[in-house]
């Protein structure tokens, strides 16, 4: 019988924190129950035994002294140069439920600021299918933006390289971002030191820093990917690191000791022990210039997941139309008042059989736009509202 090959998996994009949080307050109530098994009340001494004699005053012991001052470590001054501009990335995705229906998950990420003005290269596999991504600056960042969230949006990337270029929305000019300088990976060297640092697990908090050695260098791997059409990823020239890299730090920076970033920290396998893989920076700057050459320009968003009558309402009375299986969060349709399980008959004016004809509908006008929205609800009445429309985090459909 062959043996079961090592999993190489991503990192990042769909990582739930609600998940770990269940697996910590495990942990804690477990210890709450071991702490409170030896801290109890001790029983009174029985009649007749002897009180013990109390301990002699023994001195503690004085703290060492040496020459080692954290303040100049290497690895500390890179974690201060570099941590200010890694930043959490969340989506909100169409997930199916155990019942087959659908339902909004959230996706868990890093990223890191390239640019003062507000981009940030990630992995594409951690935004791919949001209805709307979040950027979140940490508590090292500058105090115009520490702790602030941001919507961001795809402006370019290249999803067979498992890159994504990410512009922030209402960014001020007068506050320029803090940023990582991009490295130079073909001059990296086989045993020299590296941190990765990244939202690992999505613990509360800010990113985790992890150090450890560049392990090796243009490794192709193959990564088991359940949103890619192959069901796997391949990735070439990449570099391997015994740095921890675990769920939540996809897209986060790997980073030489003077704070340059050298990869983008992408796969671990769970089945190996310090064994951990990044994008090689320089394949993501050509990726990178272009989408700052020629991004991708903004598309009408009204934040809903749909299906075919046929699909989702078997019997139903509703010939035609869209019907709305999820709706991004606080997005312009749930605004609207637009519920899971309405039809979307008409939308603006024009008459939707489906929904490639709602797709191609939004996509014809621009963020900003009012329009009418007709919907039959699961009862068959029929109900019209009006809806502002967003800006798709996506280059795609809306």
């Amino acid at each position: 019988m062959n043996e079961p090959s090592p999993k190489t998996r991503l990192v990042g994009g769909r990582f739930r924190a609600r998940t770990v949080s269940m697996v910590l307050i495990g942990m804690l109530a477990a210890g709450t129950l071991a702490l409170a098994a030896c801290t109890g009340t001790l029983a009174p001494a029985a009649a007749g035994t002897t009180a013990p004699a109390p301990l002699p005053s023994v001195a503690t012991p004085s703290p060492y002294t040496g020459t080692y001052n954290p303040n100049t470590d290497p690895v500390v001054l890179a974690v201060r140069k570099v941590e200010p501009a890694v930043v959490n990335v969340t989506t909100n995705v169409v997930e199916q439920n155990p019942f087959g229906g659908a339902q909004i998950g959230k996706g868990v990420g890093t990223g890191f600021i390239v640019r003062s003005d507000g981009i940030v290269l990630t992995n594409y596999h951690v935004v791919e299918g949001g209805m709307r991504i979040q950027v979140r600056f940490n508590s090292t960042a500058p105090a115009d933006v520490r702790g602030k969230t941001f919507a961001a949006r795809v402006i370019g990337g290249d999803n067979s390289r498992d890159l994504a270029v990410l512009q922030l929305e209402g960014v001020s000019a007068d506050v320029p971002l803090p940023t990582v300088p991009l490295g130079d990976s073909a001059r990296a060297v086989v045993g020299e030191r590296v941190l990765a640092i990244g939202y690992a697990l999505a613990l509360p908090g800010g990113p985790t820093v992890t150090s450890g050695i560049l392990s090796s260098t243009a490794r192709t791997i193959q990564v088991q990917d359940e949103n890619s059409a192959q069901g796997q990823r391949t990735y070439q020239d990449a570099l391997q690191t015994d740095a921890a890299i675990n769920p939540g730090n996809s897209g986060g920076p790997l980073v030489d000791l003077n704070g340059n970033v050298v990869g983008i920290n992408t796969a671990g396998n769970s089945q190996a022990q310090n064994i951990g893989f990044a994008i090689a920076i320089d394949g993501a700057k050509p990726i990178l210039q272009q989408a700052l050459k020629d991004p991708a320009g903004v598309v009408a968003y009204l934040g809903v997941s749909t299906a075919p009558v046929s699909e989702v309402q078997a019997g139903s009375s509703q010939s035609h139309g869209a019907v709305v299986v999820a709706l991004a969060p606080n997005g312009p349709a749930q605004q609207a008042g637009i519920r899971a399980g309405d039809v979307i008959v008409e939308f603006d004016g024009k008459s939707v059989t489906g929904p490639d004809d709602l797709g191609t509908d939004i996509r014809a006008l621009r963020p900003g736009d009012r329009v009418a929205v007709q919907v039959a609800g699961q009862n068959g009445s029929t109900r019209t509202v009006e809806v502002t429309l967003g800006t798709n985090p996506l280059p795609s459909a809306g």
